[in-house]
């Protein structure tokens, strides 16, 4: 599954876009440097039942915004990602 995909079926899962949980998390204090990915992990499985993959999709976003590494773009892998920036804005905005 690609890092986007994740993010999609994150989406489908909570209603949410990876952007408003930039902003959740934000509110809550959960987006600093500081912050280890098991608080996020925690918060997003007990508030929203996610697991442990869609959850760490989410931590890579809250603390590094849309930027990827670009180790799969462009192959023809599972895990390959059309781009190495991710679409935070929800699927049904996306270009």
């Amino acid at each position: 599954m690609s890092f986007q995909a994740y993010l999609d079926n994150v989406e489908g899962k909570t209603g949410l876009t990876p952007r408003q949980f930039m902003a959740l998390a934000h509110e809550r204090g959960l987006d600093g440097p500081s912050v280890k990915a098991g608080q996020i992990v925690e918060w997003l499985k007990e508030d929203y039942g996610l697991g442990r993959g869609h959850a760490m999709a989410l931590v890579h976003v809250i603390k590094n915004g849309a930027q990827i590494s670009d180790k799969h773009v462009g192959t023809s892998g599972s895990h390959r990602d059309e781009s190495d920036t991710l679409w935070l804005d929800g699927v049904a905005n996306r270009p």
